[in-house]
């Protein structure tokens, strides 16, 4: 996981360049995204911060995100049934593994991921741009439940 301070910083400084205001609501945001383990979606996010900023809607979170997204700074994890997922540590192409069960997601380190890709490169003769590398499985902390 990336240093939360140093992304929470980052995150601050792009808007800045871009010429976005810095809100406290905004800065909530990137605080859960920056300190997250766990790729929340953004009713997770509206969920954590509604305490603290009792007005602030759904849709307001939705716009934030979608903004840090397009600078750049956090990635999009699309699901099939349509739910999102946000990783705001790193807003990069990085293969995940997701429970099937509780939704878990955990961003895994493979040393093979750069030749698995030079291989693909060179086998179809294409420029990867971009990936998305998706296991399932069940964690441990559901698979201890079926005991």
């Amino acid at each position: 996981m990336a240093d939360p301070e140093k992304r929470f910083e980052t995150i601050i400084q792009k808007l800045r360049d871009n010429g976005h205001k810095i809100t406290p609501q905004r800065m909530a945001i990137i605080k859960i995204l920056a300190e997250s383990k766990c790729h929340p979606s953004v009713e997770d996010i509206h969920d954590q911060i509604k305490n603290n900023f009792s007005t602030m809607s759904l849709a307001t979170v939705y716009r934030n995100i979608v903004l840090i997204k397009s600078l750049g700074e956090i990635l999009e994890l699309g699901f099939p049934d349509g739910s999102n997922r946000y990783d705001g540590n790193k807003p990069y192409s990085h293969p995940h593994i997701i429970c099937v069960k509780c939704k878990k997601i955990v961003d895994p380190d493979l040393d093979s991921l750069e030749d698995l890709k030079n291989e693909l490169a060179v086998e179809t003769n294409f420029k990867i741009l971009n990936h998305r590398l998706d296991f399932f499985g069940i964690c441990s902390n559901c698979m201890a439940e079926e005991v």
